[in-house]
């Protein structure tokens, strides 16, 4: 994907980021849909119709999202996004992030 042609669904993502880093049902749904992308067998899948309990730009942003991981092939974190999606698990999947942090000796 060109950079230029990649600039609006990465603007995309950076407001979605946004959203999940709120503390409304729709931060929570964002929150899912992000999650899955990362690290779906720790954090979740996403059900496809939970897109109906979100405002129609964020759903177009969500859109614009899937489209650029379907053309990139590559985790959030490998695109420069692993410290806001940290957040978003520290916000959303709390227990992950306990279990993350045991020291295993």
């Amino acid at each position: 994907m060109r950079k230029d042609a990649a600039a609006p669904s990465i603007e995309a993502l950076q407001r979605l980021i946004q959203v999940a880093q709120g503390d409304t049902g729709q931060s929570r749904i964002v929150a899912n849909f992000l999650l899955a992308w990362w690290n779906a067998a720790e954090c979740g899948g996403f059900d496809l119709t939970d897109v109906w309990g979100v405002d129609t730009t964020i759903a177009v942003d969500m859109l614009r999202v899937f489209a650029l991981l379907a053309e990139c092939r590559r985790y959030p974190d490998a695109m420069g996004y692993g410290r806001h999606f940290e957040q978003i698990v520290r916000a959303w999947r709390p227990a992950l992030k306990d279990r993350a942090n045991v020291d295993p000796s």
